[in-house]
């Protein structure tokens, strides 16, 4: 066992004394010993209730035989870090994560790891670290909230943002707000939509690290607690078989996740995030391999910011496994790739049915024919840009308008609830990446407000920053290479043209390569924002959003 290097032999003498101050037998000791990486914190609706999986984890792992070992980590909630300083930051934490439980993990030399999340960064940190260790490993989040409801219709954390450009409007009176407020998160668990925690906790399923149910089992059901049980005594399945992470997440299993993403209908987020999991389990992630799963894959799915359903929704319809035998019938997945159900793909959602064919529709009724989300490529992003195409309304497939510069996104959002913004405009909002905001920070503000007072079929954001899987319009991020490192939208002007042509993968500033090379020879960085702490060192060691936004 991996354990014995901190346990075993006349050596260990003094480590065997401090297990025994902790509490433990000697017969607990001479068990597999399971580290249960607990990121429960008090800021994150999503991880409130995880000390009570964690509990549940611990019971199922010493019901199989080993000896749980809990320890933590840290996350911080994108909705309350949203719009200021500190969305710098949110990004920035799953290498923090994925570090942190590296060298926990390598100080005590676990035999296994379970690894309890829910939300947004903390998911794919911890994979990456289970990934980068490569002990066995099984991932358990908290689950989704339930949505909220106002005047008799669901809403959600979105419904806040889009309430204040409405409420500029005069759509909605003071009272409205109040209620909206009370009602629009009204339970624990990762908010109600298909933002980026849910999905990434979907897309956990669907690579193989989770247990069926992981992403759509809602956070206050019993059953989560039953689900989190069965993963303690299957990491010591795991364990006894040898069976590692790089076992499970291969290139067949990324492909998976990928067309699981496009049915769904998944956050962009998912597009930083796989590429840095693949990084990790040492398979070649690139963003053409997105568009051709994309093109083959259909959207069966319109949940929310793209449509009315919640993860309520989807559980009761059947779940990921169901959209997952969806697939598999119609020869989109691959079903013969292990998982850490000790099953394969095909086992693990056999006799899976659509149970609400409105909520996931049929391959032979989609919502589009392509899949969720989109990459395109053109001179304004020579390395590749993304947009979740599921939530562009069609008459912005392909649009053709003048350049609004902002430096910021505060500048954006002014100009957008001032009404300095027309409709056909194209919002360019820059220095926003990994390197230039430091952080790459989400822009749900500036979208919602868009939707909010009306325009979000008739204008474009375009960003080297990236988006919520809140944000729904024709919003199109991580423009690489970023305006930091010289890519072409650091020279973009007032009044440029740009066209977006989503369906043909192409967005294009309307100039002369021989113009674009005279303004970039003219061009100088502006200094980095932040100059000290953590963020300085990440800016310095940052790759593109293209390749995850990952160090090296």
């Amino acid at each position: 066992m991996r354990s014995d290097s901190m346990k075993k032999g006349i050596a260990r003498l003094p480590h065997r004394s401090i297990f025994k101050s902790l509490g433990y037998t000697d017969e607990e000791i001479s068990r597999p010993i399971i580290g249960v990486v607990n990121s429960a914190n008090e800021l994150i609706p999503g991880h409130m209730h995880l000390d009570s999986i964690a509990e549940a984890v611990k019971a199922g792992i010493r019901i199989a035989g080993g000896t749980p070992q809990e320890f933590s980590t840290i996350g911080v909630c994108d909705g309350v870090a949203m719009n200021h300083v500190g969305m710098k930051y949110s990004l920035a934490t799953r290498e923090i994560i994925a570090d942190s439980i590296e060298a926990v993990s390598m100080a005590h030399p676990f035999d296994g790891l379970v690894l309890i999340s829910s939300c947004d960064k903390i998911v794919p940190g911890m994979i990456m670290a289970a990934l980068r260790l490569n002990v066995p490993s099984i991932m358990i989040s908290g689950g989704p909230m339930l949505a909220g409801k106002f005047k008799g219709e669901d809403i959600d954390y979105n419904t806040c943002y889009e309430a204040i450009g409405k409420y500029k409007k005069g759509k909605y009176t003071d009272e409205d707000l109040r209620e909206i407020e009370e009602e629009a998160c009204p339970t624990c668990g990762s908010c109600s939509g298909m933002f980026t925690a849910n999905s990434m906790n979907c897309l956990s399923e669907a690579i193989g690290i989770a247990l069926p149910g992981n992403g759509t089992i809602p956070a206050f059901y019993s059953k989560r607690l039953r689900l989190a049980k069965i993963a303690g005594m299957k990491i010591m399945e795991l364990v006894n078989k040898n069976i590692k992470p790089k076992d499970i997440v291969t290139i067949d299993a990324v492909k998976n996740a990928l067309a699981v993403d496009m049915a769904l209908g998944c956050s962009t987020n998912t597009i930083l995030h796989l590429p840095a999991i693949a990084n990790e389990a040492g398979v070649d992630f690139n963003l053409e391999m997105v568009n051709e799963i994309s093109n083959r894959t259909p959207n069966l799915c319109r949940l929310s910011p793209a449509g009315k359903h919640h993860l309520e929704d989807l559980y009761s319809a059947g779940g990921v496994e169901a959209v997952m035998n969806e697939l598999l019938k119609n020869g989109l997945i691959n079903g013969e790739l292990e998982t850490v159900s000790g099953k394969k793909v095909k086992e693990n959602i056999s006799g899976s049915k659509i149970l609400n064919k409105e909520v996931i529709r049929e391959v032979s009724n989609p919502y589009i024919k392509d899949g969720g989300i989109a990459i395109l490529w053109g001179n304004l992003a020579p390395e590749g840009c993304v947009v979740k195409r599921s939530a562009v309304d069609p008459s912005m497939y392909h649009h053709m308008g003048k350049a609004r510069i902002f430096n910021s996104e505060e500048e954006s959002l002014e100009a957008i609830m001032n009404g300095k913004i027309n409709s056909g405009d194209v919002i360019v909002i820059r220095y926003e990446g990994p390197k230039g905001g430091p952080g790459m920070r989400e822009m749900l503000a500036p979208t919602s407000a868009i939707a909010g007072i009306g325009l979000d079929k008739e204008v474009v954001l375009i960003t080297d920053g990236r988006f919520s899987g809140a944000t729904r319009g024709a919003s199109i991020g991580h423009v690489s290479p970023e305006a930091q490192a010289g890519g072409p939208i650091c020279i973009v002007e007032e009044g440029d043209i740009i066209e977006i042509d989503i369906q043909e993968n192409k967005i294009n500033l309307l100039l002369s390569d021989e113009e674009i090379k005279k303004r970039i020879g003219k061009w100088n960085p502006p200094d980095i924002k932040i100059k000290e702490g953590y963020l300085a060192r990440y800016s310095r060691l940052v790759t593109s959003a293209a390749k995850g936004a990952v160090l090296k």
